[in-house]
């Protein structure tokens, strides 16, 4: 499978950073192809202007404002997201990436005269989110988990009606040990190695 796996986090030595190199060698030793992008390395600009926002509704593929990015995700087959959970959510830079990139003509078709958007990420059958998180489980069970449900339930309803998910967060991430930080790999590569 060609996994495109999205990368958020601005320092470089992060745990985040061993996270991302532990799901790159697992799917690699599983056969799959790994395709990283690394949107702090790239300089991804999060920030949709003006313009682009008043063509958004009628952008065509042609006008989209990352055409690379664009092309990385139409040959995906599945997606894994590897970020830190801040505020119970997304990193800006990965809000902005979903804004900016998931767009009409890419994911999803408006159709004319209204009715429900129709996905066009039918091609992509796993879709995974690998997180730290600086709160317990339960409070941000409690929060709703914001981040989690806009992947795995938002964006998952853009791609294929058999696509897997997978979700996996390494909680009290601030208070976290040695011990802790090297069970979450374990928990990772044990997961990731069944996709």
């Amino acid at each position: 499978m060609r996994i495109l796996l999205v990368y958020c986090h601005p320092v470089p030595e992060s745990f985040c950073a061993a996270v991302r190199d532990r799901a790159i060698a697992t799917l690699t030793a599983a056969g799959h192809t790994v395709d990283l992008l690394d949107l702090y390395a790239e300089g991804f600009d999060p920030v949709m202007g003006a313009d682009e926002r008043r063509l958004y509704n009628e952008m065509t593929r042609a006008d989209h404002p990352a055409p690379d990015h664009a092309e990385r995700l139409e040959k995906a087959e599945g997606i894994l997201f590897v970020y830190p959970t801040w505020w119970y959510g997304l990193p800006a830079m990965l809000k902005g990436w979903l804004d900016r990139v998931w767009t009409p003509e890419v994911t999803f078709a408006i159709p004319e005269g209204g009715g429900p958007v129709q996905p066009l990420m039918t091609h992509v059958r796993f879709l995974g989110v690998v997180t730290t998180c600086g709160a317990p489980w339960w409070l941000s069970f409690l929060i709703g988990q914001p981040g989690r449900k806009t992947i795995l339930r938002g964006m998952r309803a853009l791609c294929a009606k058999t696509c897997r998910t997978l979700y996996v967060a390494h909680y009290r991430m601030d208070s976290s040990t040695p011990e802790s930080r090297a069970a979450y790999l374990e928990k990772i590569e044990k997961k990731l190695s069944k996709v």
